[in-house]
């Protein structure tokens, strides 16, 4: 998506300007064409011959240290497919709200003619002031887009929101930039991955989901400019950028969890494959082999996650999974009236399971929609796609 693609890149005077510099190596890399704008600020951190070095086609500093006629908060964004100001301190960003435009940096996000995006970068209790807050729904409401920030850390020492999130992760969300944002703003929350059922200490009871699927939905949202929570169950997938993510372990901790979310968000999507069935009392001590026999297990049935939130006077738009071994799609459209849920993404078990592609039936009461073979992220893609038609 970035090949030939004209980036300005902004930088302001944070500590996480030194993160800029991989950014604009990475944008470069991916074909992209950029150009930076940086702050005084800025420069006492980096050097703008750094930017040069790594291959920047221009590096503004100042409007008036120019030879030529031209106007460099003016010309910069042309034909610009996105201003990225990274890192944004709460300066720029109370600047931008209020446009101001006292440098060059803050005159070029005035008169940009291309998206606006803000990596946030301050201190934690900077980030939550309430000023920075407003700030930041006046930008957003004006069509800004914001990246992050992440939390962790920080170079001050205190910890929570407010770090800019790494440059790998700002080029992964930098392609919602580029795409339709089917689901701007909207709240998605999104369960992944297996559970594990505890039979003793040492032992349990899981299932072959990778959670590749959630995590690709998941992804997909948030391109799609969705605030997104995944509720993951025990997997080593990386985060995508841009989600809040909640770990859990057993079907009770993940009901639990989701119960918990799902009041504050309009879609829930149930990709987990939560197991039915619990052990009803694990052991306390690890089931020693010396046993003449094999012990005898005695199961309950865990909480029907999809069905409870369906259930809720206030549901959101619930979307369900099933993995089938047979009878694929009269097996998922009972699961649909059983649930009361609107759409069932369905599959074969041997489709999808530790897998990298999927093929699925979108189905719904009156409809079943087969889509061809495809990568889990095109899989998602066409989901949110198909989530966006329902609920816009």
């Amino acid at each position: 998506m970035l090949t030939g693609q004209k980036i300005v890149l902004g930088v302001t005077g944070s500590i996480a300007a030194y993160k800029s510099c991989e950014l604009l190596r990475l944008l470069i890399k991916r074909g992209a064409r950029c150009s930076v704008i940086m702050t005084q600020a800025a420069q006492r951190f980096v050097t703008p011959l750094t930017f040069e070095a790594l291959g920047a086609e221009s590096v503004i500093t100042s409007d008036w240290d120019q030879a030529d006629c031209a106007i460099p908060h003016i010309e910069a964004t042309r034909d610009a497919k996105l201003l990225l100001v990274a890192p944004a301190t709460a300066n720029i960003l109370a600047k931008a709200a209020q446009g101001i435009a006292d440098d060059v940096l803050s005159a070029a996000i005035l008169a940009a003619r291309c998206p606006v995006a803000f990596a946030p970068a301050m201190n934690t209790y900077m980030w939550h002031n309430n000023a920075t807050q407003r700030n930041v729904a006046q930008l957003t409401q004006d069509g800004a887009i914001f990246l992050g920030p992440d939390s962790g850390e920080q170079a001050c020492g205190d910890v929570g929101s407010g770090r800019m999130l790494e440059p790998e992760d700002l080029i992964e969300l930098m392609q919602g930039a580029f795409a339709p944002r089917l689901l701007d703003r909207c709240r998605v929350l999104i369960t992944a991955g297996p559970t594990y059922e505890p039979i003793d200490p040492v032992r349990g009871i899981t299932n072959l989901s990778s959670g590749k699927q959630g995590f690709a939905i998941a992804k997909a949202a948030v391109l799609a400019g969705a605030e997104v929570t995944l509720i993951a169950g025990p997997t080593a997938l990386k985060t995508p950028a841009g989600v809040r993510r909640i770990d859990v372990l057993t079907a009770r901790e993940m009901y639990e969890a989701v119960m918990e979310e799902v009041p504050r968000h309009e879609v829930f999507i149930s990709v987990a494959a939560v197991a039915d069935w619990r052990i009803e009392k694990p052991a306390t001590h690890k089931i020693k082999k010396e046993f003449t026999q094999a012990p005898e297990l005695t199961f309950t049935e865990n909480p029907d996650i999809l069905a409870s939130v369906a259930a809720l006077e206030n549901a959101p738009y619930c979307v369900g999974f099933a993995a089938e071994t047979d009878n694929l799609i009269d097996n998922a459209r009972a699961k649909l009236y059983r649930k009361n849920v609107p759409l069932i993404v369905a599959n074969l078990v041997k489709d999808a399971m530790n897998k990298d592609t999927n093929a699925v039936v979108f189905v719904e009461r009156d409809a079943a929609t087969p889509l061809t073979k495809a990568t889990k992220e095109a899989v998602a893609q066409a989901l949110i796609a198909k989530i966006a038609q329902e609920v816009s």
